[in-house]
C-alpha cells in the first residue's frame, strides 16, 4: 500500500541543504543536478559539500553560457543535454517573458507549456529550438556512475520523462529531490501522486513535501527507521507494508 501524498503536511520553504548533509553523512557525495540552469544551486552544493562530485545537466543555451561564467570548479562537470526517456534530439520550448520576466530562461521545457502561463501570465514561450536529449541510465552507463547519493531535479514538467529514463540510476540513488506541478503546468506533466507511484516501484518513498518540491528516500538503500516522517502515527507506513506508521517504522 502506497501512502498518499495528501498524508504529508506541506512544509514551508524548500530543502535545507544542511539537513541534507546530515542525511547523507559524508563529505564527498556524488550529486546529479538535472536542470542546473545557471548553476546557482550548484554553487550552494559546493558550499555545503566542498568535496562533492557534481554532474550538472542543462540544455538551455543561454543558461549554459552563464553557467560557464559562474561555476568554476574542478568538482563540477556540465553535460549540455536534456534528460528524458530517449536518446537523440528533442524540441525544447524556450521561456521568455515581459516586464520583470524579460529574458527569463528558467522555465524552458521539453514539454509544451499549458497552465504555467495562466499561473505566471508574464511568461512567454514563443521560440522552440532543438536540443540533445539522453536517458540518465545511458549516461550513467557510459560515465561509469553506479551509485548516486543525491539527485536534484528541476525539469519543468518532464519529471515523468526523467524517471522513465532513469530506472537503474534511481534504484541506486539514496535521495531524490524534484519539483512537481500543482496542476498540469506543462502538457502531459505527471501529478505528484503518479510521481510517487513510479518512484515507489524503484524503492523510493516520500520523506518531505514542500510547496512545489518533494524529497524522496530510497528505502532499499537507507534505513528509514532512523528517519522521522512528518505524518500522523496512525497513517499508513511509507514503507508500503500496509501497517500503520506507529507500529511499523514510527
Amino acid at each position: 500500500m502506497i501512502i498518499s501524498p495528501n498524508e504529508y503536511p506541506q512544509e514551508k520553504g524548500s530543502l535545507d541543504l544542511l539537513k541534507l548533509r546530515k542525511l547523507l553523512n559524508k563529505d564527498n557525495p556524488l550529486i546529479l543536478e538535472v536542470g542546473a540552469n545557471v548553476g546557482s544551486s550548484t554553487l550552494e552544493f559546493l558550499q555545503v559539500f566542498p568535496e562533492a562530485r557534481v554532474y550538472c545537466f542543462e540544455p538551455e543555451p543561454r543558461a549554459i553560457a552563464l553557467f560557464k561564467q559562474y561555476v568554476q570548479s574542478n568538482n563540477v562537470t556540465l553535460v549540455e543535454t536534456a534528460i528524458g526517456q530517449h536518446n537523440g534530439n528533442i524540441t525544447f520550448h524556450q521561456s521568455d517573458g515581459v516586464a520583470e520576466l524579460k529574458d527569463w530562461h528558467m522555465s524552458g521545457s521539453i514539454r509544451a507549456p499549458k497552465t504555467v502561463t495562466d499561473i505566471w501570465p508574464s511568461l512567454r514561450f514563443e521560440k522552440q529550438i532543438e536540443v540533445p536529449i539522453m536517458r540518465l541510465d545511458d549516461w550513467a552507463a557510459l560515465s561509469g556512475v553506479e551509485a548516486v547519493d543525491f539527485i536534484w531535479a528541476d525539469v519543468q514538467g518532464a519529471e515523468g520523462d526523467l524517471i522513465a529514463g532513469a530506472t537503474n540510476v534511481l534504484g541506486n540513488t539514496k535521495y531524490f529531490y524534484t519539483e512537481y506541478g500543482t496542476s498540469e503546468w506543462y502538457e502531459g506533466q505527471a501529478p505528484l501522486g503518479e510521481i510517487c507511484n513510479s518512484l515507489f516501484d524503484l524503492g523510493h518513498v516520500m520523506l518531505q513535501k514542500f510547496g512545489i518540491d518533494a524529497l524522496f528516500v530510497n528505502k532499499n538503500l537507507v534505513d528509514i527507521s532512523t528517519l522521522r516522517f512528518p505524518i500522523k502515527q496512525q497513517s499508513p507506513c511509507p514503507c508500503g507494508s500496509g501497517k500503520i506508521y506507529k507500529k511499523c517504522h514510527g
